[in-house]
């Protein structure tokens, strides 16, 4: 049996920003490769404050929410993430064993892991209550502190829909919004 090959999706440029799982905070982006196929950002920069596989693990964790990641998608080799980073495998093999914990991929003997199904589901009800116990109480303590009634909570929340939709933001271009012959549409 061949091991299938991840046509389009490089780890190493992959990032995710607005996303409370990362601790890098870089900008979302996504770029157009010579073959057509879209990749996929990931910032290459560590922080300090956290040890790398975890980083490795909430980035894989944030492209499975950004759906660039899909059920039955494989993830990149553990050589590959390794040497792209230039981080110890034994460090990749950590932070996808922590998945696979989770149940969010699964190994397949030969071939290697992939996201199971229901992952993304899986995640996005533990990281909506993880937001709204971890962080939710101190940006509602900065909304009472500041005086900002319910009706301007509602009037920046549609602002900002509209930006993230591209209206009223000249050059941004939706990361949702793909074109034909995407392996990942």
């Amino acid at each position: 049996m061949q091991r299938p090959h991840v046509v389009g999706v490089s780890f190493k440029t992959y990032t995710a920003t607005n996303s409370t799982l990362l601790s890098g905070g870089a900008a979302r982006g996504y770029s157009l490769s010579r073959k057509g196929d879209w990749e996929h950002r990931m910032d290459s920069e560590w922080n300090n404050g956290q040890p790398i596989y975890r980083q490795l693990r909430d980035r894989v964790v944030a492209m499975i929410l950004d759906g660039v990641l899909n059920q039955g998608d494989p993830l990149p080799s553990v050589r590959s993430v390794a040497a792209e980073y230039r981080v110890n495998p034994l460090t990749v093999l950590k932070a996808y064993q922590q998945l696979v914990g989770e149940e969010l991929v699964e190994t397949r003997r030969g071939l290697g892991m992939f996201v199971k199904a229901g992952a993304r589901d899986l995640l996005l009800k533990a990281e909506r209550q993880k937001f709204l116990t971890d962080r939710w109480p101190a940006i509602a303590a900065t909304i009472q502190r500041l005086g900002i009634t319910p009706k301007e909570l509602m009037r920046a929340a549609r602002s900002g829909q509209s930006r993230r939709a591209g209206v009223n933001a000249p050059g941004y271009k939706n990361p949702k919004q793909r074109t034909g012959g995407s392996p990942l549409e």
